[in-house]
């Protein structure tokens, strides 16, 4: 039963970013698994129950990726950039449109407003622990790490927006740019020094 609930929560979440949140049905999860709409129902008694749940694992799974990020032995500079580049969106294919529509739908559903909020709290609440970690090692200078890791993220969200919703509306390169110059700028390094930090092991 654990393992059908898995396919019927991924099955879910492909389904969302293929159709949206307003037009995905039951049958179309059913459709993609080549099950029954009634299998669906006996797990997930409603639609707004499998959504929930849908972005409660993806939330999960990104959250998990981010974990392993942030414990990787090596300096803070050099587990902060490479989440900041992980989180990028430096293609709309890269899991931001789930996430642009999971806002969207917390909007008027307080289940999807509860998981999107648990998640943005656990984003920010890593960087500013290895932010704090890069302070007292002494690696960058930061007065609020907790004030930073919202600037930065306010910065990545905004840039998925653009990016998803206005393809083609900046490079990849300029993404890139970017969330490289807002770290430098919070960790108040150049970007030439950030660079040469998260090359160093």
């Amino acid at each position: 039963m654990a393992e059908r609930r898995q396919e019927l929560l991924c099955a879910t979440v492909e389904q969302i970013e293929a159709r949206g949140v307003d037009s995905v049905r039951i049958g179309d999860i059913a459709a993609a698994l080549g099950v029954s709409n009634a299998l669906v129902l006996y797990h997930f008694s409603t639609k707004e129950k499998l959504v929930a749940a849908a972005f409660a694992h993806a939330a999960e799974r990104d959250l998990e990726r981010l974990g392993r990020l942030m414990r990787r032995r090596t300096t803070a500079v050099r587990r902060l950039r490479a989440a900041v580049r992980w989180y990028a969106p430096i293609r709309p294919a890269d899991g931001w449109r789930l996430w642009i529509e999971a806002w969207a739908a917390a909007l008027r559903e307080p289940a999807l407003r509860a998981v999107a909020r648990d998640l943005d709290r656990q984003w920010k609440a890593a960087l500013t622990e290895v932010i704090a970690q890069g302070v007292a090692a002494g690696e960058f200078r930061c007065p609020d790490p907790t004030i930073a890791a919202q600037r930065l993220t306010a910065l990545l969200d905004g840039l998925a927006v653009q990016v998803t919703a206005y393809g083609g509306a900046l490079s990849q390169a300029r993404v890139r740019q970017w969330a490289d110059e807002a770290l430098a700028r919070e960790l108040d390094l150049d970007r030439t020094a950030l660079t040469a930090a998260a090359a160093r092991r």
